[in-house]
């Protein structure tokens, strides 16, 4: 009678452990899932990769020889490879929001936002998949520089460091890109928003000059651009300047964390 009585065994809660990997496994497969979309279509690492190709033959070696720009001892064509590796990763992520925005008119979003997986998992995974896109941008471009005599580092573990340091920084502008078209719901809106603050992002940084030429108010932004920190970093990396690598990838992680629940507080939005 009291067997009979006793209460049914409750379910044990997920662990902390289990769900963290539960999330890691989610965010891999939409990961996983966004690049199979890139193999469908090769040649796009390649046209995409023209741009900063072009600004590191024709910008960066006529700035090297007229020395326009006060680098130090440090060749002008060197101080501005980090720049245009970062600045590739900026282009591939700053409009990928387009690509939300297009699942949601196919109604693919609508599908995947009522299943049980996180918002975040779902942002982030988006998010890397930028980045790993960027990262086979980056590989093009770090061959240029050796084909172009450039003095980047050969040290495997910093090359490493400075892939990091791109995939945070493209997954920071991948998410930017994201929450904007929570905001603005329509890909024209989104295009028109990505091209206006692409440029301002990209010159507003440390990217092609030291932060000791810039005005003061541009110098003010330069502090809270993301890109900066990430430059910073690569610069550090591959060719040896000074620079607070704990600072630099502190900001970009704390940049990717508030980009992913913004973006993920936002995506809702698309599916209404």
């Amino acid at each position: 009678m009291s067997d009979a009585l006793a209460a049914p065994p409750v379910a044990s809660p997920e662990r902390p452990p289990a769900q963290l990997l539960q999330f890691g496994s989610r965010v891999v497969t939409f990961c996983i899932v966004e690049l199979q979309k890139l193999s469908h279509d090769r040649t796009e690492l390649l046209t995409r990769a023209a741009q900063p190709i072009l600004w590191l033959l024709v910008f960066g070696e006529t700035f090297n020889r007229i020395h326009a720009v006060p680098t130090g001892s440090v060749p002008y064509i060197d101080f501005l490879a980090p720049g245009i590796i970062a600045q590739s990763g900026l282009f591939v992520a700053i409009f990928y929001g387009i690509q939300i925005i297009w699942e949601r008119d196919a109604g693919v979003l609508t599908k995947l936002l009522v299943t049980p997986t996180p918002r975040s998992a779902l942002i982030l995974g988006k998010a890397f998949s930028a980045s790993i896109r960027a990262l086979a941008q980056v590989i093009v471009v770090l061959v240029v520089c050796a084909l172009i005599g450039v003095g980047l580092t050969s040290n495997p573990l910093k090359i490493l460091a400075s892939f990091l340091a791109v995939a945070l920084g493209s997954a920071f502008f991948a998410c930017l890109s994201m929450s904007i078209a929570g905001l603005v719901l329509r890909r024209d809106r989104l295009l028109g928003i990505g091209q206006m603050i692409t440029m301002p992002l990209f010159f507003a940084s440390n990217a092609l000059y030291p932060v000791a030429v810039m005005p003061a108010w541009v110098r003010a932004i330069s502090r809270v651009n993301p890109l900066s920190y990430e430059v910073s970093a690569l610069r550090a990396l591959l060719i040896g300047t000074p620079a607070n690598l704990w600072l630099d990838f502190g900001v970009l992680l704390v940049a990717v964390t508030i980009g992913v629940t913004v973006a993920a507080s936002l995506v809702d939005r698309l599916a209404r």
